[in-house]
């Protein structure tokens, strides 16, 4: 695989001292061929020695009517557009060269775009459209390049359900959108298949796509069996959220209830929405839930949900909790509180030595708004290379967020940390910092702590972080 232009030179080289075509590039990669056509334009501007004489000069001589496949591919990619036009009338005699002809058709000479347009039209077919397709709309993102995908785009809607099977898997979602939208355009797939499809596929271009397409079908009892079931099961939230809205619409609106305690707050807020349409109250549904605090079985989900739909008198249910045995649910029993601004920092500031790094994520975000009013000692006591990571990095967002020499001190202090990320933040704290207005000019331990940190700053900078603080250089 030539992956950039400095293996398209390399390959032209080589393709310039007779090497064939198929052992110089991968012919099936799209990105071979648009490094090719770039490397050989580096090669004769700027190493045209290893090139013949007549690939580095304008036109293509006249008496060259015998080129082999390798030295028309160079012709082709030529940086002379008369020589471009002549090297595509005479590429017919070499179908292996097609490919080179489609990004010809998005040239930047006119005559030559037209040249490659009417031998792309004469030789595509299905089978030739399949094999170019992730080329041609490689192209098509070019200017000029919108010729070939309708060309492509008037071939495939020839082609069966079997003969565009193969662009679905395509690597490039590029492809796999075009090809999907040929399918349901034509009727090629049953609703099952873009169901199945919507929820495999990892592009959420084609998951909306496909999940849309597979639900305008619901009509019968048949069709709800085989189209919701992938959808309800999918990985991806959005195809998820997708099926359950659609529940509604089947008449099976009880089946929404489950997914109020989605992992997912899109799933929850379209649960909500199907519950609520057939006169349900979620708000009742989370409390139920959350009214034993050492249920095992309690999903994290639920805890959240009532965050989110409930009011401030149900913190009073979140609080317990805190101190659930299973981390997701302290972990969303924090996020809930802090939704409903009831987040006391006194009471959940203890999970900032939660064994769970999720739960320390959240405690962490929820203390960020009171971080000055938290004890510093108590702080830089978890800054210690002896605590978890976790521990130390939430530990560190909070005196960060504090300022002044508190954040300072704490930053130099993890310049030695055994974890690169964290001396990287903590590197770039140092950078960044400046004297709080609030703060004691000519503090001696300031300039103390930005000597500790010299070796970030400049000479220039140094002294000036030293003069706003009020401290000697």
């Amino acid at each position: 695989m030539l992956e950039n232009i400095e293996d398209g030179t390399a390959a032209a080289t080589r393709l310039a001292g007779g090497a064939p075509l198929h052992s110089t590039l991968d012919v099936a990669d799209p990105a071979d061929w648009l490094a090719l056509d770039a490397g050989v334009r580096e090669v004769a501007w700027h190493r045209p020695q290893f090139l013949p004489e007549w690939e580095h000069s304008a036109p293509l001589p006249a008496d060259l009517t015998q080129l082999s496949e390798s030295r028309l591919a160079l012709a082709l990619c030529h940086r002379d557009g008369r020589t471009r036009q002549e090297a595509v009338r005479r590429s017919v005699r070499f179908p292996a060269l097609l490919p080179l002809v489609v990004v010809r058709c998005a040239d930047w000479v006119g005559p030559v775009r037209e040249q490659a347009r009417q031998l792309l039209c004469k030789a595509l077919n299905v089978g030739s459209a399949l094999d170019l397709a992730p080329l041609i709309l490689r192209v098509g993102r070019r200017d000029r390049g919108a010729f070939g995908v309708d060309a492509l785009s008037q071939i495939l809607r020839q082609a069966s359900h079997g003969q565009l099977a193969v662009l679905f898997a395509d690597p490039d979602r590029i492809v796999r959108r075009f090809a999907y939208q040929l399918a349901i355009e034509g009727r090629l797939l049953h609703p099952a298949e873009l169901a199945r499809a919507a929820a495999g596929d990892q592009d959420t271009v084609v998951q909306d796509l496909c999940a849309t397409a597979a639900l305008t079908t619901l009509r019968d009892e048949e069709l709800h069996e085989s189209v919701l079931p992938p959808l309800l099961s999918a990985r991806n939230p959005r195809v998820r959220s997708a099926g359950v809205t659609a529940l509604r619409r089947a008449g099976r609106s009880k089946q929404a209830e489950p997914f109020l305690s989605d992992r997912s707050a899109l799933v929850r807020a379209c649960a909500r929405y199907v519950v609520r349409q057939q006169g349900g109250d979620p708000a009742a549904w989370y409390r139920k839930w959350c009214t034993a605090p050492d249920d095992p079985q309690l999903p994290p989900g639920a805890v959240i949900g009532l965050a989110e739909c409930g009011n401030r008198t149900d913190a009073g249910l979140l609080r317990p909790l805190l101190a659930h045995p299973t981390a997701g649910v302290r972990a969303r029993a924090v996020a809930g509180l802090r939704a409903l601004d009831c987040a006391d920092a006194k009471q959940i500031r203890p999970l900032l030595d939660d064994p769970a790094a999720w739960v320390v994520r959240e405690t962490t975000t929820a203390l960020l708004p009171s971080a000055k009013e938290l004890p510093t000692d108590w702080l830089l006591e978890r800054t210690s290379s002896e605590r978890p990571r976790h521990v130390r990095v939430g530990a560190f967002r909070l005196l960060d967020a504090h300022g002044g020499i508190v954040a300072l001190r704490a930053a130099v202090g993890l310049l030695g940390d055994p974890d690169v990320k964290l001396r990287t933040w903590a590197a770039q704290s140092v950078q960044r910092w400046h004297p709080s207005p609030d703060g004691q000019r000519g503090d001696a331990e300031v300039g103390e702590l930005l000597d500790r940190g010299r070796h970030l700053f400049s000479e220039h900078v140094l002294r000036r972080r030293k003069w706003e603080a009020g401290v000697d250089s």
